[in-house]
């Protein structure tokens, strides 16, 4: 059984995501530390439960979603994980910081990428990929069918939806992502989301004044 565990993450107030079963494995998915008191948080969570981190991945590459992957690298070893089409953001890391008045370290750039159909494995357990652009050109979200949860970035929120007046966003190719692929995974699927509280794909589809 998986085991999510959430920090909340700088001035965006950002949901980063580590995962662990009763391997000890995980995954770390979209740090957002970049602090060191922050960077101590997420590490001591993984140091004092005996954690090993096996991957970086990352639902899309705004900077909220990446500050953290240098200090996992540095720590952990691990390159982050995207899907290609959000590896412009990676290489503007920098410059998206400043614009904001935000420091930050840039991230190291991916050398794998990810792709609908991927299957994340990490212990005894599997995280199944479904490409859902729209907030971001490669938007991904994580899923796990028999848990009945997904991890799902700035796709959809508790009663909203993500932004897409972001460069390369695209409100229909997300209103698509959403009903046409998150919609398909189930009522009962849980939603854990880039920001803000989780919510399940029943409830949106009955109260998400952008849905219905």
């Amino acid at each position: 059984m998986i085991t999510i565990c959430s920090f909340v993450f700088g001035p965006f107030q950002e949901n980063t995501y580590v995962l662990y079963d009763e391997t000890k494995e995980c995954v770390i998915i979209d740090p957002g530390n970049n602090t060191a008191s922050e960077d101590k948080k997420m590490s001591d969570f993984i140091s004092e439960n005996n954690l090993i981190v096996k991957r970086l991945i990352l639902t899309h590459g705004h900077i909220d979603h990446i500050n953290g992957n240098k200090y996992v690298f540095d720590t952990y070893g691990h390159l982050p994980e995207v899907h290609q089409s959000d590896v412009y953001f990676i290489e503007k890391h920098l410059s998206s910081s400043t614009m904001y008045g935000l420091p930050a370290q840039q991230s190291p750039m991916p050398e794998t990428y990810l792709k609908e159909g991927d299957v994340i494995e990490f212990g005894n357990s599997k995280l199944q990929t479904i490409h859902t652009p729209g907030h971001s050109p490669g938007s991904i979200t994580f899923y796990h069918v028999e848990e009945k949860f997904m991890i799902a970035g700035d796709v959809l929120f508790y009663g909203s939806i993500g932004r897409t007046d972001l460069p390369m966003g695209n409100m229909d190719d997300l209103i698509s992502s959403i009903k046409n692929k998150l919609f398909n995974l189930g009522d009962d699927m849980k939603v854990y989301n880039g920001h803000g509280q989780s919510t399940t794909i029943g409830f949106e589809k009955l109260h998400n004044p952008f849905l219905i």
